[in-house]
């Protein structure tokens, strides 16, 4: 169907609100034009809140940042394409997934490393491979940001050779 916008209310301790902590840049989960949110995490979101008789305050904020301000009580909820993990479940609770994510490697038209790679293990090759001091960008504290500087949680032992450089979101990595 066709995305409907969803507007967010100004916070206000007054009212009855329930303040959804959020990345927009990751459409089409959720993102922003103009004043209003979309994507199918906000649409979920804007229901929620309907469902709750409340009002919806969509608060945007770096996405390093949406489970720490949910442990930190500063929002109800966060939805914002998060990976499960157990460092991440020290500081929230996560409902069952309802979506599976795969992380892709974007390179240069002409860089052909990976071109003949089929499977997981031979791409895998090609990053062990990778010089010394090659840099990968990818958007700070996602899943793809762990992959390159390893993480125990996730499992990651991280890419040997490779310094992460890392964006405020996946579309400037």
């Amino acid at each position: 169907g066709t995305p409907e916008g969803v507007a967010s209310a100004e916070p206000d301790a007054e009212k009855d609100q329930l303040v959804v902590a959020t990345n927009a840049e990751f459409a089409p989960f959720e993102y922003k034009e103009g004043d209003l949110y979309y994507g199918i995490d906000m649409e979920v979101a804007a229901l929620l809140a309907k469902e709750l008789g409340k009002e919806l305050v969509i608060d945007n904020m770096d996405f390093d940042s949406v489970c720490l301000a949910v442990g930190q009580q500063k929002c109800d909820i966060a939805i914002a394409g998060l990976s499960v993990n157990p460092e991440r479940e020290e500081s929230v609770t996560f409902t069952t997934p309802y979506y599976k994510s795969a992380q892709k490697i974007i390179v240069k038209a002409d860089d052909t490393r990976f071109d003949a790679c089929t499977t997981a293990e031979e791409v895998e090759a090609v990053l062990a491979s990778l010089a010394e001091g090659t840099k990968i960008g990818a958007q700070t504290g996602t899943t793809g940001h762990s992959y390159i500087e390893g993480n125990e949680a996730f499992g990651f032992a991280g890419i040997a050779n490779a310094e992460a450089v890392t964006y405020d979101s996946a579309a400037l990595a």
